[in-house]
């Protein structure tokens, strides 16, 4: 289903903040412009590698979002294979501040479980509790090992701190 992109952005109060989100949103564009922030021009199969949980449709259909939207820009050379350079546009560069903040936020980000409930600290100020069900999540990412646990780190504890 195509996009429908704002003509205006006195729409609604929170208009501005939609059509922003609708420029990086969804699970993989955020992603994809942190790794070109962090890594300057990057080809399709680097970024396939950075992300290697996005199907290679999904990479190729959001890159050509980020392009068509101005943030990204693709440059091919012709060659044997193809080779082809994905990387910031100016506009693209502007949103730096916007996914450092999602990056701090996310290091902030802080989950204790007490076996009931979860506690969700955000830089050593306690902000909400969980039902018991998605601390077993958190705790399963724990016991496997996962080396990108949940929202930041995950630890298990007898009682909140």
């Amino acid at each position: 289903m195509p996009r429908i992109r704002h003509t205006t952005l006195a729409c609604s109060p929170g208009c501005t903040v939609e059509a922003t989100l609708e420029l990086f949103g969804g699970k993989w564009k955020a992603l994809i412009l942190y790794h070109l922030f962090e890594d300057g021009v990057l080809r399709f199969g680097e970024l396939r590698r950075r992300l290697p949980n996005v199907t290679q449709r999904m990479l190729t259909n959001q890159l050509r979002e980020l392009e068509a939207d101005g943030l990204v820009s693709r440059t091919v050379f012709p060659e044997v294979p193809p080779h082809v350079d994905y990387a910031l546009t100016e506009l693209g560069k502007t949103l730096k501040p916007v996914i450092q903040a999602l990056k701090k936020w996310g290091i902030g980000m802080r989950i204790l479980s007490s076996g009931t409930q979860l506690l969700i600290e955000i830089d050593g100020e306690a902000l909400w509790t969980i039902p018991a069900a998605i601390c077993l999540s958190a705790s399963r990412i724990k016991q496997t090992g996962g080396s990108r646990p949940l929202l930041g780190r995950v630890q298990t504890c007898s009682k909140f701190r």
